[in-house]
């Protein structure tokens, strides 16, 4: 079920009321609740993989319950092997079979061996690399003893299933969230009021400005090879448009339909187009995966500790696994290397942590040295989403190819400006600056318009709440399926 459908406007709200007033005397009957909704949430896609999501859940409830009572150390990373097999044994068979599969016959080719293996026809569940890492996080905080296990599996299955998060985050830590299905809820107007003002802003950045940017942005990948430099680099800015504010639209839709429930998700975006770094900008972008990356695998490998040979290793194999997390393609393993060339430099010369509080804070405009880094971290990020938006490697070089070799053609700036008077009119160009200045102005808070209008008079505030109701129905563009689906 997509967030943006009829479908959901009818489900959210019914499944509200009978939360808050007819199971809300018995923390145990909404904690069922929450798993029979978040469960049909999930099965409105295709009910065939809620064998899949009931199979992790019910395997790392059982592996928790024994980590709890097992102290002999080699039992307990049995159990902790029996959680990652499992786990990453379902991600690996239907995310990666058939990738492997591919490169394992290109491999044999490459050396004159013709190899015919048969391909599988595999569906990937949509969210398994989600709920798949959240068990796991589950297991590996069991495992170094950070919280005791979840003896009901009522609660446990709500924490896993929570369906505003369930399908593409944020990925919620057990230590955070499972205490959470513990305590008894009780309505908090304004928690509920911040939380649809957020779903409010969630959707604008979704229906607004990310499908109308997708529209765009894959009529020039996709004919990449018709277009010159300048036009190229206008589908780079809109695909950079459409995937944050595609997933951060997701991420702030979710976080504002937990609080309707009582519940408080960690925060996944920090307004990472405002960072003055590479280091910056992996501390503010898709925060919930970033650091379970950081917790679960960098620091156990040392992290920063040690030789430069050892940090150089640890951040290579952090930002590839973080690729190659996205999807079985060379263009995200790419992605991922690029990124962390970018990141090398800041760690050698520890400036990595150099931009921690918001930029221009306490001021209205940045100052010359953070606009700088500003524009030079963007750039950089846009030819990283280069790779990312790529059909294949080869589509990627020579889009870059392409993008740099015209920029030095006037004809080609013709071509970009005919491509937009032509193909995307005012409206949007319009609406993006609008949101780039409400971000700017709001980019000390969770979410943009959290306190924007705040101090307004009742009857102006909510004239801005109905204008960007009526711009969400006017413009919204063509539906398009959350990115981060696919992953």
């Amino acid at each position: 079920m997509l967030f943006h459908t009829l479908d959901f406007a009818i489900f959210l709200p019914i499944v509200f009321v009978l939360y808050w007033f007819v199971t809300n005397r018995n923390l145990r009957l909404q904690n069922l609740l929450i798993v029979l909704a978040s469960y049909l949430f999930y099965g409105w896609w295709d009910f065939r993989f809620l064998v899949l999501l009931f199979f992790s859940s019910f395997v790392d409830f059982c592996v928790g319950i024994y980590l709890g009572k097992e102290n002999h150390p080699r039992n307990r990373k049995m159990l902790l092997w029996i959680s990652l097999i499992v786990n990453l044994g379902m991600l690996g068979f239907f995310k990666y079979y058939n990738f492997f599969l591919q490169n394992f016959v290109d491999a044999f080719s490459f050396f004159g061996k013709k190899v015919e293996p048969d391909s599988l026809k595999i569906i990937l569940p949509v969210g398994i690399s989600f709920y798949s890492f959240q068990t796991l996080g589950y297991v590996m905080d069991l495992y170094r003893r950070k919280l005791e296990p979840a003896r009901d599996f009522i609660t446990f299955s709500a924490f896993v299933s929570f369906f505003p998060q369930l399908v593409a985050g944020p990925i919620e830590r057990a230590t955070h969230m499972l205490p959470q299905f513990h305590v008894k809820r009780y309505f908090n107007h304004d928690q509920a009021v911040n939380g649809l003002r957020q779903m409010l802003w969630g959707f604008f950045k979704k229906m607004v400005i990310a499908d109308n940017c997708a529209i765009y942005a894959n009529m020039i990948f996709d004919n990449s090879s018709s277009y010159a430099g300048p036009t190229l680099v206008l589908g780079a800015l809109f695909f950079a448009f459409q995937i944050y504010c595609d997933f951060s639209g997701y991420s702030d839709i979710a976080l504002g339909t937990a609080r309707l429930f009582g519940f408080e998700l960690m925060r996944n975006f920090a307004y990472p187009y405002f960072s003055r770094d590479i280091g910056e900008f992996w501390r503010r972008w898709h925060i919930s995966l970033s650091t379970w990356f950081r917790d679960y695998v960098y620091i156990p490998l040392g992290g920063s500790q040690g030789s430069a040979v050892i940090k150089i290793r640890n951040i290579f194999i952090i930002f590839l696994v973080s690729g190659f997390w996205h999807g079985a393609n060379w263009t995200f393993i790419a992605w991922g290397a690029l990124n962390a060339l970018y990141f090398l430099p800041l760690m050698l010369a520890h400036k990595n942590r150099d931009n921690i509080a918001i930029a221009a804070q306490g001021h209205l405009l940045p100052s010359a040295r953070e606009l700088a880094g500003m524009i030079i971290t963007f750039s950089l990020t846009l030819i990283a989403w280069i790779f990312f938006r790529a059909e294949n490697m080869q589509h990627a070089l020579s889009y870059l190819e392409r993008m740099f070799g015209g920029l030095t053609d006037p004809a080609a700036y013709r071509e970009a400006w005919t491509f937009i008077h032509v193909n995307t009119g005012f409206a949007i160009h319009f609406l993006i600056a609008a949101f780039i200045v409400l971000e700017w102005i709001g980019r000390d808070s969770q979410y943009a318009i959290q306190h924007f209008s705040l101090g307004w008079r009742k009857p102006v505030r909510w004239a801005f709440y109905y204008s960007i109701a009526v711009i969400i129905f006017l413009y919204a563009g063509k539906e398009q399926q959350f990115i981060y689906f696919q992953f």
